[in-house]
């Protein structure tokens, strides 16, 4: 597995100290986010999935907890919009440069505004998706919201 992802550039690029954690992927997983958590032996809460959406028809990245599900209503009213979908898969993929299952926020093809949810402000550590199935890029939520110049609101 390549440990260099343009997701790890783009935190290299920000100067952000963060830690690396690979696992085996399984495509067949129910919930991919909650499958990163029991295989790295951390709770659900600390493994931050990627979701790409729709609000009001412009991209926005949503960032929270793999055992959460994002409320829509309160995506769109904290990207300041009306309605929030979510992104085809195939949109999620052209628009990221990632293939779903290993989506990041960081170093994404095409930026887009990025929401993270609350509750990721509560650990000392969080893991976001390192830009390839399988790798983790492990740092603080601070750092998250800095390097990615992302809103923090309550998303669940």
């Amino acid at each position: 597995m390549a440990r260099t992802t343009p997701a790890t550039l783009a935190l290299d690029k920000a100067g952000v100290d963060y830690g690396l954690a690979t696992y085996d992927y399984d495509p067949d997983a129910p919930r991919v986010g909650l499958q990163a958590a029991e295989s790295l032996g951390v709770e659900p809460g600390r493994v931050l999935k990627t979701l790409m959406t729709l609000v009001d028809g412009k991209p926005i990245c949503a960032v929270l907890a793999s055992d959460q599900e994002v409320a829509m209503k309160k995506l769109a009213a904290a990207a300041g919009g009306k309605s929030a979908a979510m992104m085809k898969p195939a949109d999620a993929e052209r628009i990221t440069g990632y293939r779903v299952g290993g989506v990041s926020p960081f170093g994404q093809k095409r930026g887009v505004p990025t929401v993270i949810d609350a509750a990721a402000m509560t650990h000392l550590k969080v893991f976001v998706n390192g830009g390839q199935r399988g790798l983790q890029v492990e740092l603080s939520p601070a750092d998250l919201v800095g390097a990615l110049g992302a809103k923090v609101a309550v998303l669940t």
